[in-house]
């Protein structure tokens, strides 16, 4: 017979060992790091991040290592002997991230198998085996030794700066190898890089160095990254990399992003396809670039006027526009000096309007709903409004120019199939840079209809927010899954099924980029959770649009355009309210 425990015996054994299996969100130790010390890190199953702070002293420095997870991180999982660092979970499924905080000019290696590397900082060393897992390095360049190898995989990666050719290797193995530095010469504009080959006695730029009589602190890194199929970025934000990494030519969109001018687009097409981007640009006569969104413009100088307009719009905390103002709601003031409000009317000036539709695969056996959805949104505005329609799968294609004309619009929107990947976020770079360019300063938007997934661009989604401020376009995004439309092509009278609405659900990543599109540009974000919000939200969209005021006030300056003079403070008096000015004209002298 199986013998029982007394009571009292049970719970002091509990009581005992329950320390030692107590479980706390993240356990964080110190880490002493000689000067120009060495740090092993082995974690096979997380996310690796290193920072660095200042250098070491002559008795070295205390870093920090913090080990956490979801699941709670035992003080035995995280261990820390003469200098290497490793994770020894309870569980081989567990995830545990490691954090690290080390003096500057340490050497790194780190060793994971499908976990991220993220390394940044003034390193001597970063040394990166992984598997799967992507690394990301934002490090100085003043003096970089590199050397990338993918061992089971075609090279995937992205660089701020040109990296030599992509060698060969035997057994499938693919390296890229060579040296770089972005250190100023003479005769050299401020800024510029040079990927010159260097020299094994090339010497550093004093100009890099120290302080108060202090030893210059090197700069020079060497970078040795070793993965199976993992992505590798080099000083390029995460979030700036387009969703194909692959090789390959540029798409119609790319081409026409490259041909704008617009130095913050170009530039993000070079990093992703820096062969081809080259290749194309020299083809193209010299481009004069614009201003990018940072620089603003200067105001005109027009006739001496003391009646002014100024187009306005005013907005919620949600930035829905507030419609109904009178003259008495508003406030005026140039230069600190309160100006009279002579009149405020609602705004009837026409927009410039891009229907931007998703064609791409997922929608492909359902194109008579995106047909129908099309029009319905071109029979909701105003007649007065110009319309282009633009679609998109792994490119882009305008199939109607601007024109007030409907039933070219509706017959326009016979000419499409729909198939392919999609490239959203190229399609949107396409219509800011090209359909818009030449509008700037007009009433333009833009009315996206997708699900919001991109898999194809060479953009970015956060590449895109300097140029969308820039343009001036309001963005409607109305993200509809495409679950949802394939039921809309089974049966329209019918629900979604609540036990299947999971399903047919957005990604949590695509309806955050939708509210910050919006956000972004002064438009409003629709999730599509049922067939009757689409025509619900088109109406709303043109009530938006035509919520802009034309407001009257004296003035005695001379200075109009878009956005006119920063003297200028028009501020309205309902609580939680912003206003926008878009542009100023001179009305008369009186």
């Amino acid at each position: 017979m199986q013998s029982k425990l007394p009571f009292f015996l049970t719970i002091l054994i509990v009581i005992c060992v329950s320390p030692a299996i107590v479980w706390a969100q993240a356990v964080t130790r110190d880490l002493k790091v000689a000067d120009n010390g060495t740090v092993e890190i082995s974690n096979n199953f997380g996310r690796v991040t290193v920072r660095t702070q200042g250098p070491a002293n002559v008795n070295g420095a205390v870093g920090s290592v913090s080990a956490s997870s979801s699941k709670g991180v035992t003080a035995s999982e995280l261990k820390i002997e003469a200098g290497v660092v490793s994770i020894v979970a309870s569980d081989l499924r567990k995830r545990i991230d490691l954090t690290l905080t080390l003096p500057e000019r340490t050497s790194v290696r780190v060793k994971t198998r499908d976990g991220a590397v993220d390394v940044s900082g003034n390193l001597a060393l970063i040394d990166v085996r992984t598997d799967t897992g992507t690394v990301v390095v934002d490090i100085p360049t003043d003096e970089l030794t590199y050397r990338f190898t993918w061992t089971d995989s075609r090279p995937r990666y992205v660089c701020d700066f040109a990296l030599s050719e992509v060698k060969e290797l035997k057994a499938g193995r693919y390296e890229i190898k060579g040296r770089y530095s972005d250190i100023e010469k003479p005769g050299k504009k401020k800024g510029d890089k040079t990927s010159e080959p260097k020299t094994e006695d090339s010497a550093a730029d004093p100009k890099t160095g120290g302080t108060d009589g202090k030893p210059p602190i090197s700069k020079a890194v060497e970078l040795s990254l070793i993965t199976a199929r993992g992505i590798v970025l080099v000083n390029v934000p995460p979030n700036e990399v387009g969703s194909d990494l692959r090789e390959r030519p540029l798409t119609e969109a790319a081409k026409a992003i490259v041909r704008s001018g617009d130095s913050l687009l170009m530039e993000a097409i070079r990093r992703a396809a820096p062969k081809y981007y080259g290749d194309y640009s020299r083809s193209l006569p010299p481009l004069k670039k614009e201003p990018t969104f940072a620089e603003k413009e200067k105001p005109i100088e027009g006739p001496p006027a003391l009646i002014k307009q100024a187009l306005v719009r005013v907005s919620d905390l949600r930035n829905r526009s507030i419609a109904g103002l009178e003259a008495k709601d508003f406030e005026v003031s140039e230069g600190g000096t309160a100006r009279e409000v002579i009149s405020v009317e609602r705004s009837t000036a026409p927009f410039n309007l891009v229907l931007l539709l998703d064609v791409s695969g997922s929608v492909e056996n359902y194109v008579n709903f995106i047909r129908k959805a099309a029009r319905s949104f071109v029979e909701t505005v105003d007649k007065n409004d110009r319309v282009s329609i633009v679609i998109f799968n792994e490119d882009v294609k305008v199939i109607s120019g601007f024109t007030t004309d409907k039933g070219r619009l509706s017959t326009s929107l016979d000419t499409f199939d729909a198939g392919g990947g999609t490239a959203y976020y190229d399609a949107l770079a396409y219509t800011v840079s090209d359909s818009l360019r030449p509008l700037r300063g007009d009433r333009t938007a833009i009315v996206i209809l997708t699900d919001g997934d991109d898999n194809r661009s060479f953009l970015g989604f956060d590449s895109l927010m300097g140029s969308i401020q820039e343009s001036g376009s309001l963005i409607y995004p109305l993200y509809v899954p495409s679950g949802l439309i394939a039921m809309a092509a089974q049966n329209t009278k019918t629900d979604i099924d609540p036990m299947r609405k999971k399903y047919m659900s957005l990604s949590a990543k695509s309806e955050g980029e939708g509210e910050k599109l919006a956000k972004v540009s002064g438009g409003v974000y629709y999730s599509i959770s049922r067939l009757g919000q689409i025509q619900e939200a088109y109406e709303d969209i043109v009530l938006q649009l035509r919520s802009a005021y034309v407001l009257t006030f004296r003035s005695d300056t001379s200075q109009i355009g878009n956005g006119a003079s920063p003297r200028l403070k028009i501020k309205a008096k309902k609580e939680n309210s912003f206003v926008t000015i878009n542009s100023v004209t001179a009305k008369g002298p009186d």
